[in-house]
């Protein structure tokens, strides 16, 4: 018995290895070079589908509800895969990273629900996103061209632009409620900012960059239909992919609280608390409990 249990475990442990060994789509089928990479069919057909939609939820159901903000750090290892690939261009091109899909999904007007701050007040255009993302420097020596009557000066002129290596974490904002239909806690995910320094900044050796803003805030059900066809790096397993907005949706992040829905406006953590880092984290740790704790509380009689 014991030796059939170990052949068994011993024949698990092979092809979980053959699963995760395998180098890419199409690799082991190709008869050209040009066939490896290619996204099977089941995945062509997964990426049509429509992500599965959020349910109703009537409002005489919710018994209790915060709104909470929190920073997605690119730096932690469980949130590199919605940080890599930074270059596309040596791996599967169906690989992107999170920023240039939300970013392909803003330019081909497939993402409309972009907004200046999360309570989705100022609508941004297209003009107003590029102004974000984009600086052109224009040097002196253009300048003495252009007073000369030259217009040929595009060789003079620079420009930066925020890519996806520029791209140092996200925030995201979600309300966690309970159901009293289904008696759970549950969380939504409402709006998501990706984080980058300043595009004015970017770039300048005579100034040291150490803070970042949001570039953006994107409605997130609006995003929905772009990340589910796209595709995250599954470290454990590259035969089964994950899309972004599973990833997103299933909480497959860490991440700590930085703003709670308070009395207070809606005061950040950084607000009431200075300068110590460590409390701030102790803080965030604390409103995190106090949501867990919520759902036990209500079987409390």
């Amino acid at each position: 018995m014991m030796n059939l249990k170990n052949y068994l475990l011993f024949g698990f442990v092979l092809l979980s290895i053959s699963a995760i060994a395998q180098a890419d789509f199409g690799a082991l089928n190709a008869q050209t070079p040009d066939e490896i990479g290619q996204v099977p069919e089941q995945y062509q057909e997964a990426s049509k589908d429509s992500p599965i939609p959020y349910g109703y939820v009537n409002e005489r159901d919710i018994l209790w509800s915060k709104i909470v903000w929190e920073e997605i750090d690119l730096n932690e290892r469980m949130n590199m895969p919605l940080y890599y690939p930074i270059d596309s261009t040596n791996v599967n091109s169906s690989r992107k990273s999170l920023f240039y899909t939300l970013l392909k999904g803003i330019k081909t007007g497939k993402i409309k629900e972009v907004y200046d701050d999360s309570f989705f007040k100022s609508k941004l255009t297209e003009k107003d996103i590029n102004q974000k993302l984009t600086r052109v420097d224009t040097s002196d020596y253009a300048y003495e061209l252009i007073n000369e009557g030259e217009t040929d000066i595009k060789d003079f002129v620079d420009q930066i632009s925020i890519k996806s290596e520029d791209i140092s974490g996200y925030k995201i904002k979600g309300i966690w409620y309970f159901d009293k239909r289904h008696g759970e806690l549950k969380y939504r995910l409402l709006a998501i900012a990706p984080l980058a320094p300043d595009v004015q900044l970017l770039g300048r050796d005579d100034i040291i960059v150490d803070e970042t803003l949001p570039l953006f805030w994107i409605f997130y059900p609006d995003a929905r239909e772009v990340l589910h066809s796209a595709f995250a790096f599954n470290n454990v397993n590259h035969r089964s992919p994950i899309s972004f907005d599973d990833l997103l949706n299933s909480r497959r992040f860490t991440s700590f609280i930085i703003r709670e829905e308070n009395l207070y406006g809606n005061r950040a953590i950084a607000d009431y608390i200075q300068g110590n880092a460590l409390y701030q984290i102790m803080e965030s740790e604390r409103i995190r409990e106090q949501i867990r704790n919520k759902e036990l509380d209500m079987w409390n009689y």
